[in-house]
């Protein structure tokens, strides 16, 4: 998870599949993202399902990923809660700028642009980290990051070793 993944290059089939089959896990999972390499993929593109600020939900894919994020004063750090599909049931509050725009190109290849405000910024930022080999607990304090993993080892018994690819026990309970 700590290393770039590579660009996409090819717009085919195998593409087209890889990106069904995230949004099917992501939504299986719960989740409002899902990158590509939590899924064992070495390719630039991640899927999100998630509400802005104003609770409209947005859905979409976006391969090679460009992050834009304020400067200056109109730059605004919003303190959440936030989790990972990658460390289930944990969570942890995580500075992220509150607005975020996101430019690259669909599983077809046609250019995207999503900005975001609230969650959406959030998971813009999350799964375009995940892509450049940043992790959420890379950007919170060492004690959080501790409190982070500790929770996560009290919920992993609840979790497959390959989750978020096998669903949990957790609902079963």
């Amino acid at each position: 998870m700590h290393r770039e993944l590579a660009d996409v290059t090819e717009f085919d089939e195998e593409l087209a599949t890889l990106v069904a089959d995230m949004a099917a896990t992501m939504a299986a999972a719960n989740g409002v993202g899902l990158a590509a390499n939590q899924v064992g993929v070495d390719l630039k593109v991640f899927v999100f399902d998630c509400p802005d600020d104003d609770d409209v939900r947005v859905t979409g894919v976006v391969c090679n990923p460009v992050l834009t994020l304020p400067e200056g004063t109109a730059r605004q750090l919003e303190e959440t809660d936030e989790g990972c599909l990658s460390l289930p049931g944990a969570f942890i509050p995580c500075s992220r700028p509150d607005v975020a725009t996101v430019t690259g190109v669909d599983e077809t290849g046609q250019p995207v642009q999503f900005h975001g405000t609230g969650l959406l910024a959030r998971c813009l930022q999350h799964e375009t980290d995940h892509l450049f080999g940043t992790v959420f607990g890379d950007r919170i304090p060492e004690k959080s990051r501790k409190k982070l993993h500790k929770q996560h080892r009290e919920l992993a018994d609840h979790y497959p070793d390959d989750w978020p690819l096998t669903p949990t026990t957790a609902d079963e309970d």
